[in-house]
């Protein structure tokens, strides 16, 4: 497992002289709650001077932080996106833990949540990451105890929970691991063990959760009767644990089970019973930062509290719980492992990368929506009569050749040229078109897969014949020659999804 350190971070400033205790006010910010509980101390304890600012710092003490190896963005930015990995561990640490888990295990990624929270903080995706998932691990620069650098070698057609734990694999493998499946590189991790589930639930007083029939199981110690029931410490962790009583039995199972009770969770966290209970406050943010391994871009509380304000905008009813679709592996006779269903898992990866939402969210002004759908619309130039230059803003090298012969041998748009790169990178694909050009756009956006997002009305340029033409940059999402670049607006029907304001009872 990875050398783990505590950090002490940069305190925060105390506040200008010492200011009382002041009841929380009806729609106030500290009531539109933050989903994690640093964060909402943070708040709470910035506001009671001089103890709040000690108690800081005794919080920053009790943060364990292990490095990203460089896996991450840097960290999450405010005004952007954010994609935070949540990672559950089966290592038995901590008291009454040695009957749960794996025997001797490091801790591998047991139960992995890939946590996308949109750019404007109007809908977030919580999407799960089967552990049985087969995978490529990549090499995985990791740094040791010794504060030495070494290259864990990474390995094809490995379960996904290996990324983490074996062979002295960190949660940064498990991060690169993530990005190398989805091709979205997450900002932060944060790890939990099983004193995580535990000492959390405990410090709201219980979770709610709702069972459809009884449940006696006696691997995970689950024994709870049909109906609704409200669990903490030892049951809650049985709770999530248990598989063989839900379902058809599996891994599958189980994860929707945890996703019900994270929703519950979330309902409990940002309840007034829990943000008007100072108490209750106090024990969130002892088991927040005391559970919680995080990376160390968010090795202080200060750092903590701001991810908790920017993930305290979210309503629960835009948060999405959805799985990564998967099969059955066919190449087992008796499937125990689980492979990617093509087509509808790389639509979901589509979906969170370019930040789409899984709940109908009006994220824009139904005339910009409308006005951008408009550009696709209208009649469209035959494609012996597009002009237009390539260039490389961020595409794999060699990208726009690749197009140009695509587009003047298959698609017939023999005035096209190849401009070389473009001045900067670009994380979208762009065609930029003047107004007379409209119907040459509208054909090569319909060639190219482009939606009217990735069409920019502006000027024309003078290709290298000295007459006018568009100008087509291939960005980062670039995935090939001939490969569409339109964003699925909705998940595909058959992947299972539920929001966290819904009461949903295991079956």
């Amino acid at each position: 497992m990875p050398p783990q350190r505590r950090r002490r971070g940069t305190p925060e400033e105390p506040p200008p002289g010492r200011r009382g205790r002041r009841p929380a006010k009806k729609g106030s910010k500290v009531k539109k709650a933050l989903l994690w509980t640093s964060g909402t101390m943070a708040v709470l304890v910035l506001a009671v001077g001089v103890g709040g600012y000690l108690y800081l710092e005794h919080l920053n003490d009790n943060i364990t932080s292990v490095s990203d190896d460089g896996a991450s963005t840097g960290g999450f930015k405010k005004d952007q996106a954010i994609n935070i990995l949540l990672i559950g561990t089966d290592k038995r640490t901590g008291s009454g833990n040695e009957g749960y888990g794996d025997k001797g295990s490091a801790g591998h990624a047991d139960t992995t949540i890939l946590l996308h929270v949109s750019k404007d903080r109007s809908n977030a995706t919580a999407l799960s990451i089967p552990r049985d998932l087969i995978v490529d691990i990549p090499d995985c620069p990791t740094e040791q105890e010794d504060g030495s650098q070494k290259v864990i070698p990474g390995s094809t057609g490995a379960r996904f929970n290996t990324s983490l734990g074996q062979s002295g694999r960190t949660p940064s493998c498990t991060m690169r691991t993530v990005t190398e499946l989805t091709g979205i590189t997450p900002d932060n991790f944060m790890v939990a063990d099983f004193n995580a589930v535990k000492t959390l639930t405990s410090a709201v007083g219980g979770v709610e959760v709702c069972l459809a029939k009884d449940i006696d199981d006696p691997d995970s110690h689950l024994k709870l009767s049909k109906g609704t029931h409200t669990i903490e410490g030892e049951d809650a962790l049985a709770f999530v644990r248990t598989r063989h009583s839900v379902g058809f039995g599996g891994d599958l199972s189980r994860i929707e089970l945890q996703q019900q009770f994270l929703s519950s969770l979330m309902r409990k966290l940002k309840s007034n019973d829990t943000l008007t209970s100072p108490s209750k406050m106090i024990k969130l943010a002892e088991a927040g930062t005391e559970a919680l391994t995080v990376d160390s871009q968010l090795d202080s509380i200060g750092k903590l509290k701001d991810l908790g304000l920017e993930l305290g905008k979210l309503n629960v009813k835009n948060l999405t719980f959805a799985t990564v679709p998967v099969i059955d592996n066919p190449a087992e006779p008796r499937p125990v492992t689980v492979v990617l269903q093509e087509g509808s898992a790389q639509q979901v990866f589509d979906m969170v990368k370019n930040d789409v939402s899984f709940t109908e969210v009006k994220q824009k002004e139904k005339k910009e929506k409308a006005a951008v759908a408009a550009r696709l619309k209208g009649e469209k130039a035959p494609a012996s009569e597009v002009r237009v230059r390539i260039l490389n803003g961020g595409a794999p090298a060699g990208s726009a050749q690749e197009t140009l012969s695509w587009l003047q041998v298959e698609q017939g748009v023999s005035k096209s040229e190849n401009a070389g790169n473009a001045e900067e990178e670009l994380g979208k694909t762009t065609l930029e078109y003047a107004p007379d050009q409209a119907d040459q756009a509208r054909r090569l956006a319909a060639i190219m897969g482009l939606s009217g997002a990735a069409m920019k009305p502006g000027e024309s340029v003078t290709n290298a014949q000295g007459v006018p033409a568009m100008t087509l940059t291939l960005g980062k999402d670039f995935k090939g020659a001939g490969v569409p670049l339109t964003t699925p607006e909705k998940a595909p029907e058959d992947v299972k999804k539920s929001t966290a304001d819904k009461v949903v009872c295991a079956k």
